[in-house]
């Protein structure tokens, strides 16, 4: 059994839907940014960062992993699926693990912050991080003209960028003119454990649709775990 302490986000997504696609059982356990639950005590023996996703394997003797991508390895490793085990093979899904989490992640969060989150609209600054997305994603859709996913067969670096990618209208960067990466965000969305992934803990669509103004407190919480 495997402890998931995370929120809805692209980078608690990412473990949610690779447990998903593992079909390993895990109990989930929601931690509020606005709150500010991953800043307490318990939380930090986790993950000194106080950031989420944190898994926790019961099966290893409570061994906590942290950072989205370690618990990606952490998961393809124990259960021997989603990446392969030849060192070539190997090595181009950690190249694409690696650009999301170096690349699209934390340019997608920046724009977020200034286009979304900031009352004040400083825009050379969202100017500059939708500009590098747009980027980004033109790199993610050149190699995906001639490739079905990212780093041959479907992997946990597709989970990682999609995650991310599927958001891109909340960063405020069009991309629907992109074929080739629409056509596998597209392929992605349609796989039941991405489906279900995005909605652990909760699905965050049906929250912001039910509530009024629902986008924008949604920003404002947003914005008091940005500051914290």
């Amino acid at each position: 059994m495997i402890d998931l302490y995370s929120a809805s986000t692209p980078n608690g997504w990412k473990a949610s839907v690779a447990l998903e696609e593992m079909g390993l059982p895990y109990e989930v356990h929601a931690i509020s940014l606005s709150d500010g639950d991953q800043k307490t005590p318990e939380f930090l023996a986790m993950n000194p960062n106080g950031r989420i996703p944190v898994i926790v394997d019961r099966e290893a003797d409570n061994f906590a992993v942290f950072e989205s991508g370690a618990i990606l390895i952490y998961l393809a490793e124990k259960t021997g699926l989603l990446m392969p085990t030849d060192t070539k093979g190997r090595s181009r899904v950690i190249q694409w693990l690696m650009f999301q989490i170096g690349g699209t992640g934390p340019m997608m969060g920046q724009a977020n912050v200034f286009f979304r989150y900031f009352p004040e609209k400083i825009q050379p600054a969202i100017d500059r991080y939708q500009h590098e997305c747009r980027r980004l994603f033109e790199v993610l859709d050149g190699h995906l003209a001639d490739n079905e996913y990212l780093a041959g067969d479907y992997s946990i670096a597709d989970i990682a960028n999609w995650c991310w990618a599927r958001t891109h209208r909340w960063s405020g960067i069009p991309c629907d003119d992109l074929v080739h990466l629409k056509r596998w965000r597209s392929s992605l969305a349609s796989r039941p454990a991405c489906q279900k992934g995005i909605t652990v803990p909760i699905d965050i669509k049906k929250a912001l649709d039910a509530e009024k103004d629902g986008a924008k407190k949604f920003a404002e919480n947003a914005l008091k775990s940005v500051v914290r």
